[in-house]
């Protein structure tokens, strides 16, 4: 095998690529967009959400509750409040969406609560949307838990305390997006660069013809793969670098974190142009593609952890992202770009991914035909 056969090819196809300045970017813009809308659509802290507040007792105690939820509507702003009168007009308007909880402080709390009789609050949510109920029913209980908490404590607090550390700094979706949308730009490049770009030169008889010439089936291979690897790996580098700086993240530029994001993206971009390769290699179809890569981005993408963590899966979805590149590159950036753990948080990955690849390049020279 000839390297200068194989850079020739890879040559020739990056010249072809940079003449395509529009596909360049269209294997930016998408992940790109996407990093931008989703980062900021999803994850952010839930604020401005409306409850409803019946108070039929009107003691000082049902005002303390008030006072406690007026706090909470200045402060954290989880929700707005509104005071209704009746009971059934507040849950009439959270039936058909006007409002997110109901906070019913029933006509005997405070003689329940003099009495040390169990007083109640009755706290109705739609929980047809989990999340914002969630956000609303955490700040219920902490007001509650507030409420419970003795007026006078003893000197000695017997009771145990949770302090919570944190070793991060508040994380916004936006920068836990970035890796995700990372590995979509080097899965699309891939898809468009590689191939699509692959069938289309298939079905011009261009593989032939380099067949025709000294050039041997695994310099082809290695050519075609090794061009895909470089579209890949550089709209990868953008989309981290463009990604990082919109998303905030500290110190993007530093020297060391940049040649593990280099190597990571590298190995990335190497495994998914493999696995395209790999998949397309028996194809003659151009229309085949289209749909194969719609399917692909729907497996590969979603049971990755790029949007959602791996750990809230159901146990057969877990077993496609052991097997999915995706996982193992979303994972690697995460530990990069979030915690910059350096060589010790990313090299498994990296062994993965070469694994991945080497496997992927085997089957493609296996199943490569010489004739259309």
């Amino acid at each position: 095998m000839k390297l200068y056969r194989i850079f020739a090819l890879i040559e020739r196809d990056m010249r072809k690529f940079f003449r395509s300045p529009a596909l360049m970017l269209s294997s930016l813009i998408f992940p790109l967009v996407q990093l931008i809308v989703l980062g900021y659509a999803f994850g952010g802290k839930i604020k401005g959400a409306t409850i409803a507040v019946v108070d039929q007792d009107h003691s000082v105690e049902s005002r303390r509750i008030e006072e406690m939820l007026d706090g909470i509507s200045a402060g954290p702003e989880t929700f707005r409040v509104l005071h209704y009168d009746s009971l059934t007009e507040a849950t009439d308007d959270l039936r058909t969406g006007f409002v997110r909880g109901v906070v019913h402080i029933p006509y005997d709390f405070s003689r329940r609560y003099y009495q040390h009789d169990r007083p109640r609050v009755v706290f109705t949510e739609d929980n047809s949307d989990q999340f914002i109920s969630s956000a609303i029913l955490e700040r219920v209980q902490q007001m509650t838990d507030e409420l419970n908490a003795p007026d006078v404590q003893g000197r000695l607090d017997g009771q145990v305390e949770l302090n919570i550390v944190e070793i991060y700094p508040y994380i916004e979706y936006i920068k836990y997006l970035l890796s995700g949308s990372t590995a979509m730009a080097i899965f699309i490049t891939a898809m468009i660069g590689g191939g699509i770009t692959y069938i289309d030169d298939k079905m011009r008889g261009l593989h032939e013809g380099y067949l025709l010439t000294p050039i041997k089936k695994t310099e082809l291979i290695g050519g075609l793969i090794g061009a895909g690897t470089i579209k890949a790996f550089m709209a990868g580098m953008s989309l981290v670098i463009i990604g990082g700086l919109i998303a905030g993240i500290p110190r993007i530029w530093d020297p060391l974190r940049l040649v593990y994001l280099c190597v990571v993206i590298a190995i990335a971009s190497l495994a998914m142009i493999s696995l395209m390769f790999l998949v397309m290699v028996r194809i003659d179809d151009p229309l085949v593609p289209r749909a194969i890569f719609g399917v692909l981005n729907m497996l590969l993408f979603f049971p990755s952890g790029a949007v959602y963590p791996v750990e809230a899966f159901p146990s057969w979805l877990r077993w496609i992202s052991v097997i999915d590149p995706f996982t193992y590159t979303v994972h690697a950036l995460r530990n990069l770009t979030l915690k910059d753990t350096g060589l010790p948080g990313i090299y498994m990955d990296i062994l993965i991914l070469s694994g991945f690849s080497a496997i992927m390049l085997a089957g493609s020279v296996a199943l490569f035909k010489r004739q259309l």
